[in-house]
């Protein structure tokens, strides 16, 4: 019994302390905003004060707000301001300077009714949260209020919203309802972001070798973001100060790779006017990032394992060996293991190269990231005045869930970006998603043949079903650019198969014509 109730006490006073953790003085946080137009003024203080627990104070004047910071210096607050006031000489970004002098911790979300992209870039450069051109909706304030308290003073929203305003976390679904959420900060690392617990393994393993100059394998799918891991590596590493030089072994042809990564001598092959040192004496003292490092040629790949062994390179037509102290980060999305057993990969140069492996996962392997993702993106992309902003149907959000992502965060990123400049200022439904997209999805055929209704009169089944098949190609080959062999994936048939198709298709119309 008594066991029992010390092992009650512990815990009771380990979760009296976990809690005491979130326990936070909101009479220390404000709201003020600044507005010459009362009415105006007074209705954003109205609906602010529906959504948030701290107090909204409204000031008609950049004096009036002045005397009353200097009376609460300890005050922490969101500035909403005007950026001009009618007569008065004092604008809201002369005001944000002023404050700024006082030493006060704050941000500031600026509105304007006249916006110019110089006024826009002067804002920023004063560490503006946000810019807001008049009319805005009062929602999108309320948003990116909210979003400002929780990253500046790092409160959880819970704490200062109004419990029927509290935002969903993560991506949630009740009843199917799906939502976003924004990253948190313990989601953050290096540019990247990640709450899987895979990707929480990658940062933990990042943060270990940092420091260490061993020789680091990333490996992952294309656009999973292994150059952001070998940025990140060089960044927390004691060579952070000296250069990082990344070079695409696959995109570089053959013959000219060995003078881009050691160099040459002036005359030492046609068009060599002059010496030039090459990619690894730029990273001397720094870090070099090989990326694609399977597409190596093999004789290449000799003398790259020379380089590893004796920290000394050759330039191209010089017979002088230069001492070199750079860290090696490699990259690829190959299988270098079944490469070296295909002969297309050295098995000594592989062993030097995978001394710390960093395997990253697939976007599909992380769904969980994924509502993160959108969130960051399309902060990232959507204008200072959020006009262009999307929101997401629930279906939409589904949807983007159950797809498989082959070209990983890179596909996605690409996707927020496309969306926002060309549906921007609307909610994205399912009819907003790429073909690409939606031909992944579940028994999408029965819902095409649904829409399919058979008229009173009857139809030419054969005629009706080659106009199916044609505009379905045109759609696949209009989705890849005509790229065929791209179309007959999507189509999920041969490639042969579809060229075929083609041939008879423009021997048919050309029939026609004669």
């Amino acid at each position: 019994m008594t066991n029992d109730y010390n092992f009650l006490h512990s815990s009771l006073n380990e979760n009296l302390n976990d809690s005491s953790k979130d326990i936070v003085n909101l009479s220390e946080y404000k709201i003020l905003l600044v507005e010459d137009d009362e009415s105006f003024g007074h209705s954003v203080k109205i609906y602010l004060e529906k959504f948030f627990e701290l107090e909204v104070i409204h000031f008609s004047n950049p004096s009036l707000i002045l005397e009353f910071l200097d009376q609460n210096k300890s005050l922490k607050f969101c500035l909403i301001s005007d950026i001009s006031f009618g007569e008065t000489s004092t604008d809201g970004l002369f005001l944000v300077d002023l404050l700024t002098e006082k030493k006060l911790e704050f941000f500031t979300i600026m509105m304007t009714g006249f916006a110019s992209i110089e006024t826009a870039i002067t804002a920023t450069k004063k560490g503006v949260f946000h810019y807001l051109t008049k009319p805005f909706e009062l929602k999108f304030l309320k948003e990116i209020t909210s979003k400002g308290i929780a990253e500046h003073f790092n409160i959880n929203e819970n704490l200062f919203l109004k419990s029927n305003n509290k935002s969903s976390t993560n991506i949630k679904s009740t009843k199917t309802n799906f939502c976003l959420e924004e990253p948190r900060n313990d989601d953050l690392f290096n540019k990247m972001i990640g709450r899987a617990d895979s990707m929480k393994s990658v940062f933990d393993r990042i943060e270990k070798v940092a420091f260490s100059s061993s020789t680091v394998l990333i490996t992952g799918a294309s656009g999973t973001g292994k150059e952001l891991v070998a940025k990140a590596l060089h960044n927390l590493s004691p060579r952070k100060n000296a250069p990082m030089i990344s070079v695409n072994c696959g995109a570089i042809p053959a013959d000219l790779l060995e003078s881009e990564l050691f160099g040459h001598t002036k005359g030492s092959f046609t068009g060599a006017i002059s010496d030039r040192i090459g990619r690894f004496e730029q990273a001397n003292g720094g870090t070099i990032f090989l990326d694609e490092i399977g597409d190596m040629p093999i004789l290449l790949q000799v003398k790259l394992l020379r380089v590893l062994q004796n920290r000394e390179i050759e330039r191209v037509g010089g017979n002088k060996t230069i001492p070199i102290d750079v860290r090696i980060i490699t990259a690829t999305h190959r299988h270098l293991e079944k490469s070296v057993e295909q002969g297309n990969f050295r098995e000594d140069l592989f062993y030097r190269l995978n001394v710390i492996p960093v395997k990253l996962p697939s976007l599909c392997d992380r769904k969980e990231d994924i509502p993160l993702l959108i969130s960051y993106f399309r902060k990232k992309f959507i204008s200072f005045d959020g006009r262009n902003n999307i929101e997401f149907s629930s279906k939409s959000l589904e949807i983007l869930l159950t797809y498989k992502w082959p070209g990983n965060v890179r596909e996605l990123e690409n996707l927020i970006e496309r969306l926002i400049i060309l549906k921007g200022g609307t909610t994205i439904d399912v009819d907003d998603l790429p073909t690409k997209i939606l031909s992944h999805l579940p028994n999408v055929s029965k819902s095409v043949i649904k829409q399919v209704v058979l008229p009173e009169v009857g139809l030419n089944l054969k005629s009706f079903l080659c106009e199916i098949e044609d505009s379905l190609i045109n759609q696949a080959l209009e989705v890849t650019g005509g790229n065929k062999n791209q179309a007959s994936k999507l189509l999920q048939m041969n490639r042969t198969t579809l060229i075929e198709k083609l041939k008879k298709k423009t021997f048919i119309a050309d029939s026609k014509t004669d």
